[in-house]
């Protein structure tokens, strides 16, 4: 006699941090509004050039099945292809689900060059309505969770991006506004705007946030709190730079930090990376997740942009999530990659009394 052995279902990662009723472990709102979004976006830059079009689909099948329902975009990315040729990857993704719409938080961006017309830039009210429903059509929906601003548009008014903004989101284009790139002083000339049209305005900002940059800390992220902005830290690892590049670099592994932004920043904290990496060996933890681990921790920080390009790198940054630094661990990086001025927000933090 034989009996049936009833499948046990797969355990995901998600499942070892706890149930999403856990707002501070997985999942949290988006900023002053009622979205809940995953801790981790997926960022895309890398889908198109990087990671070919199979790969990334199945990055994110991976991704969703642990839970991560925040997917992060731009109109420019893919530019190793064509401008625009990452949206069309995550449209036939898209496509190939019925559902998939429906569980994923897709955001995107508008505000870079997307062509050599002068008004194929910027956020003028004529071109954030172009892009959008260009980005609508690669994407393959009939709307964008969350449309921020690739950066500001000095020359465009408030007044009029609003205007913009508040025509997409009327015709149920866009369901939120939000900003990448920021200074605390746009972020508080944008809210006061959309405080006089009665519209809610920018609800999360992405801004470059990690052990190297702590600019942030200084405007922007108290700026944030006090309007009730999410801020989702892009390049958290400073482009591989701190995901252990010196070991890698010795055993040429190096992929990412060996390019880009980490590169010219190497010479510059050399010796504070290799601190940085022993610490790490003391600890028992791979340098990605401890440095992951800082920025998801810190004061006024929802969630972080990661890029990964395996789903290790996508395990890994959930298992991050699920292990916060002690706060000795923490003093000990703050003593190796010490805030800007005097620590703290502006103005006490370069006040010499």
């Amino acid at each position: 006699m034989t009996f049936a052995v009833e499948a046990k279902p797969r355990e995901t990662l998600l499942d070892r941090l706890g149930t999403p009723a856990e707002p501070d472990r997985f999942y949290t709102q988006l900023g002053r509004t009622g979205l809940r979004v995953s801790r981790l976006a997926l960022g895309t830059v890398n889908f198109g050039g990087r990671v070919e079009e199979l790969e990334s689909h199945r990055l994110m099948d991976h991704a969703l099945a642990q839970g991560i329902n925040f997917v992060d975009t731009a109109n420019m990315y893919g530019w190793r292809v064509y401008k625009g040729y990452t949206e069309e990857v995550i449209g036939r993704w898209l496509a190939a689900s019925p559902s998939r719409r429906d569980d994923v938080v897709l955001a995107t961006k508008v505000g870079n060059e997307m062509g050599p017309g002068p008004n194929e830039r910027g956020l003028s009210a004529r071109h954030i309505v172009a892009a959008c429903e260009a980005s609508l059509r690669r994407l393959g929906t009939d709307w964008i969770d969350l449309y921020q601003m690739h950066l500001a548009d000095h020359t465009s008014s408030w007044d009029e991006v609003w205007q913009a903004m508040e025509q997409l989101v009327g015709q149920g284009k866009v369901r939120y506004a939000g900003s990448s790139n920021f200074a605390g002083w746009n972020l508080a000339a944008a809210q006061e705007t959309a405080r006089h049209r009665h519209f809610l305005g920018v609800v999360a900002e992405q801004c470059g946030y990690n052990l190297v940059t702590r600019f942030p800390e200084l405007e922007v992220l108290p700026a944030a709190q006090a309007y009730g902005i999410a801020v989702f830290a892009w390049s958290p690892l400073h482009g591989g730079l701190l995901s252990g590049v010196l070991r890698k670099l010795a055993e040429g592994t190096a992929v990412k930090s060996a390019q880009g932004r980490a590169v010219p920043a190497l010479e510059e904290w050399r010796d504070t990376i290799a601190e940085y990496e022993r610490f790490c060996r003391e600890i028992g933890r791979e340098p990605a997740d401890v440095g992951l681990a800082w920025v998801l921790g810190r004061p006024g920080v929802t969630g972080a942009v990661i890029g990964p390009r395996t789903e290790d790198h996508i395990d890994g940054a959930i298992g991050a999530l699920g292990a916060p630094l002690s706060e000795a661990e923490t003093a000990r990086l703050d003593a190796l990659f010490p805030p800007a001025g005097r620590g703290g927000p502006a103005p006490q933090a370069w006040m010499s009394t």
